[in-house]
């Protein structure tokens, strides 16, 4: 607030004292106007995701009408993702940056772009599925009382094991991570000879050294920063699923927020997930070299090798059909891939 003085001491003395009773309770009013939300996720502090979260954030403060205050508790400090999800439903964080694994603990259907094994030849078959399922899967976000502000994904996910994995059956003789509370994964693995060991994420690298487990799927930067490769030294090129995740908020917590704000906020999020894609991507082609380096056994895959591991994946299929992932978006993940693989002429 701008004082103008009069000439007399007394004018100038009463205008201050008056400024002085009202400047706490106007701060206090403005503090009580910036909304704040309150974001969790497992990304490691300092790493692409954690960079670009920090940076929307800064962002998101200068926005018009008072910004919004976002703090984001990155390695997963606020629990397992199944832990976060429980956090935004009762209130006590706001948001939250998810894999599909947290992601479809909100609504199943996510699972329909992680979860389905193989099912994608490459990122960009994978890309053109994504933006053809987004509006669906947004709105039903949106019915669960949650917005999709972007989606990211970190590339191809990769086995890292104990002993090298050359063909399918070597997965059968190994302890494999599973994701703990996923009843229906675990019935599925077993039923097809697997031994699936249910863990939460913070338990892989300790349970690959005590021997818990001998093998685990993991996104190749997660591996590096998690120091997988020194208990888990061979690493199968092999385009097992993409990573995905997405940024949520809860609707309550964004419609609390004035509609000038949110059109101002949602360019800053755009450009975050485009940012942790691109950069996720590269790193994670970056993180093999690191680990090669470090001693990390790449067994890259011949076509004929890729055709029987695609064989064997597709022999779960009839069981995740509408208990892994809803057979609504399962029935439209393979519709969608052939429609454009005869468009591209591809089989």
């Amino acid at each position: 607030m701008k004082i103008y003085t009069s000439n007399t001491l007394r004018i100038a003395t009463a205008a201050l004292a008056a400024v002085g009773m009202l400047a706490a309770p106007t701060a206090s009013l403005a503090a009580e106007k910036v909304v704040r939300i309150n974001l969790g996720t497992l990304a490691p502090s300092g790493s692409v995701y954690h960079q670009s979260l920090q940076l929307m954030a800064e962002q998101w403060r200068q926005a018009p009408g008072g910004g919004v205050s976002l703090k984001v508790f990155s390695d997963g400090t606020q629990g397992s993702e199944a832990d976060m999800v429980k956090l935004m439903n009762t209130g006590n964080l706001q948001a939250g940056l998810l894999t599909a694994v947290g992601l479809s603990k909100i609504e199943p259907g996510i699972g329909g772009l992680q979860n389905v094994p193989m099912i994608f030849n490459d990122l960009t078959e994978f890309d053109a599925v994504k933006e053809k399922l987004r509006p669906m899967l947004e709105k039903r976000m949106e019915e669960k009382g949650y917005v999709v502000l972007f989606w990211a994904d970190t590339g191809w996910v990769r086995y890292f094991s104990k002993q090298p994995v050359l063909v399918p059956d070597d997965l059968k003789k190994m302890k494999m991570f599973a994701w703990a509370g996923n009843l229906d994964q675990l019935d599925i693995m077993r039923k097809h000879g697997y031994t699936p060991v249910p863990l939460e994420t913070t338990d892989i690298l300790i349970s690959l050294k005590t021997g818990m487990i001998d093998t685990t799927a993991a996104p190749p930067i997660w591996a590096l920063a998690g120091q997988l490769a020194t208990s888990a030294p061979h690493m199968l090129n092999l385009n097992w699923a993409p990573l995905v995740g997405a940024c949520v908020v809860r609707k309550t917590a964004w419609d609390k927020i004035p509609e000038a704000t949110r059109a101002a906020l949602l360019p800053a999020a755009a450009k975050a997930g485009a940012d942790m894609q691109t950069k996720g991507r590269k790193e994670g082609e970056d993180a093999v070299t690191a680990m090669k380096e470090r001693g990390l056994i790449v067994h890259e895959v011949t076509p004929e090798l890729d055709a029987q591991f695609r064989a064997a994946a597709e022999k779960l299929y009839p069981d995740f059909r509408g208990r892994i992932v809803p057979a609504d978006i399962f029935d439209e993940v393979v519709r969608l891939v052939k429609e454009g693989r005869t468009a591209g002429g591809k089989k």
